[in-house]
């Protein structure tokens, strides 16, 4: 009697578990990233109004900045969030500039003649820089990560500097098959054009529409930049022409659009399913990953 009860037990709660399986497989997955954490103070408050609300999100940490320190300190406090290290070869702000984490002497060729990185993948890359300074940069990004505490499980890549040639982006591959940890795209993440573009006041519109639209198929990755605006941020100017003017004000605008009640209400419908890197490296597993078709 007693194999009896347990075998009827295993198979009831293997049923409520398949079924319950099938119910979130039958949701849209909802991957919100939000890029350049530890930039500066009012990106780094920003986050934090994001991660009090709860939210499974993904946050991605701007290892050579200022700012890093204070990053770390407040991504330890909640369960909340997967963390990715944004790699970073570029510094593109006028009056904030940053350098390598390894040092100027042993990556000469990724920096100007002060030391910091250069503002665009252009300069960058106009500069000749070796695969073996960018794999050190990389690396050291990651191993101060880690040294710092936190739990890493994704890489992705500031202003696509890391990827932009193959063999940049296989150094990318290198490095998260040793720290076994996910590259943002791999999995069938699919790109929602998100509102960073959108006028200031058109941001909450323009996401509530694009989540609105989404069909099945994929996770639905839409890639924030938060901030607020405030005299430290509004005083950045971007060395890029094809930088938004008024930068702090749109990552203001985006921030509030993201946490506004009516589309935290929407990502929060029966047919959505927010997700993020933990997440997927669990459920898919690291092996599953595929180089996504480069333009």
């Amino acid at each position: 009697m007693k194999k009896v009860i347990l075998l009827i037990a295993f198979l009831f709660f293997s049923f409520i578990s398949f079924s319950q399986k099938d119910k979130s497989g039958d949701k849209i997955p909802l991957l919100f990233r939000l890029d350049d954490i530890g930039m500066c103070h009012s990106v780094n408050v920003a986050a934090k109004e994001v991660l009090e609300t709860g939210m499974t999100v993904s946050m991605s940490v701007m290892v050579p900045c200022p700012w890093f320190a204070e990053a770390v300190e407040l991504l330890k406090k909640y369960p909340n969030v997967s963390i990715g290290i944004h790699l970073t070869l570029n510094a593109e702000w006028k009056q904030y500039r940053w350098g390598p984490v390894s040092g100027v002497q042993a990556v000469p060729t990724l920096v100007d003649s002060l030391g910091h990185f250069f503002p665009s993948r252009s300069k960058l890359f106009g500069n000749n820089p070796k695969l073996s300074e960018i794999e050190t940069e990389l690396r050291a990004q990651i191993e101060k990560a880690i040294k710092a505490g936190l739990k890493i499980d994704y890489l992705d890549y500031h202003m696509g500097a890391a990827v932009q040639t193959l063999e940049t982006r296989m150094i990318v591959e290198k490095l998260a098959a040793e720290y076994k940890v996910a590259v943002s795209r791999y999995y069938d993440e699919v790109d929602v054009e998100g509102g960073y573009a959108a006028p200031v006041a058109n941001k909450l519109d323009t996401l509530s529409a694009k989540l609105n639209s989404l069909q099945s198929g994929g996770t639905k990755l839409f890639v924030v930049h938060i901030g607020l605006d405030t005299p430290e941020m509004s005083a950045m100017e971007d060395l890029n022409i094809f930088g938004p003017k008024e930068m702090s004000k749109h990552r203001q605008s985006e921030l509030r659009a993201l946490l506004a009640p009516t589309f935290q209400q929407l990502i929060h419908q029966s047919k959505y399913r927010l997700v993020n890197y933990r997440m997927l490296n669990e459920e898919k597993g690291l092996s599953t990953m595929k180089r996504p078709a480069l333009d």
